[in-house]
């Protein structure tokens, strides 16, 4: 069933657990993503960024998505990862979208707070929630290079964003990057404890392919509700067709191939929903 980020959030919350937010790049992902979370009886909610919205439009994307959760029960949100423009969340929220990001982390707090409230603004009449992002996640959406770059957000700046914007939920800058790691990532948990302090609605933690169990389930521990993974998926279906191929040299078949892909993608999801607590949360 499709449902709003809101109420997978506040559970989650509440419970001292994490959803796992996957991106999705096409059907066969789509369909691993919800097997995963079939066999572990878990909520889950997939997500495109504005990379993949590029590759196929978010009518393609929601009527896949909205065709799978039909079918299912588990409760499966839809979420816009990184919409980088107004324009770019209406979009979303007009294709049907259970839930929009609004990054305007790269620009000054004042403009960032003016974007982020004017998505809300629309949204929230619509019961669609709205997430935001103040500090910035390192590396680049959609790139495999995470890159050494981040600023953390600072926690007074999270209360003025948090209340004058009326986000639902809050992307933190805690040390993680988008991308593959050059190192061994390292959460700042102090900075986290600090803005989880001082703002009381669920924190989201971007960049997580590559960072460490033990690090991400201290995260859960101080205030982080959505975890995000998208390079590890990619990474995990590629994986599944390239074995596949060097294994069935004349394999033409798409479904052979993608089957396997898809094999490695439920496999890890199933992993982290382990990990991240939302097992048997259903």
């Amino acid at each position: 069933m499709l449902v709003s980020t809101d109420e997978l959030l506040q559970e989650a919350q509440k419970g001292q657990y994490a959803v796992g937010a996957f991106n999705v790049e096409n059907m066969e992902m789509i369909m691993a993503v919800l097997a995963a979370a079939e066999e572990k009886s878990s909520p889950v909610i997939m997500q495109t960024t504005p990379g993949t919205v590029k590759y196929a439009g978010f009518d393609y994307y929601y009527a896949n998505v909205a065709a799978a959760a039909k079918r299912s029960h588990i409760p499966v949100a839809m979420h816009l990862d990184h919409g980088n423009s107004f324009d770019m969340a209406m979009q979303a929220y007009r294709a049907g979208y259970t839930s929009i990001m609004i990054d305007g982390s790269k620009l000054p707090l004042q403009e960032n707070i003016h974007l982020t409230k004017s998505v809300v603004e629309v949204c929230h009449p619509g019961s669609v929630p709205v997430e935001g992002e103040l500090g910035r996640v390192g590396g680049k959406e959609d790139d495999m290079d995470g890159g050494e770059d981040n600023i953390y957000t600072i926690p007074a700046e999270a209360v003025e964003f948090v209340t004058q914007t009326k986000v639902d939920s809050l992307a933190v800058g805690i040390g993680t990057a988008h991308g593959v790691y050059k190192g061994t990532p390292k959460v700042n948990i102090q900075r986290l404890q600090e803005i989880n302090s001082v703002v009381d609605i669920p924190l989201v933690l971007h960049g997580t392919s590559g960072v460490p169990d033990n690090q991400v389930q201290d995260c859960i521990k101080n205030g982080i509700c959505k975890v995000n993974y998208a390079t590890d998926l990619r990474i995990a279906f590629t994986k599944g067709v390239k074995s596949y191929m060097e294994n069935n040299p004349e394999a033409f078949d798409p479904k052979s191939y993608a089957r396997a892909g898809m094999t490695e993608v439920q496999t890890y999801v199933e992993q982290k929903m382990d990990m991240l607590g939302s097992s048997h949360m259903a």
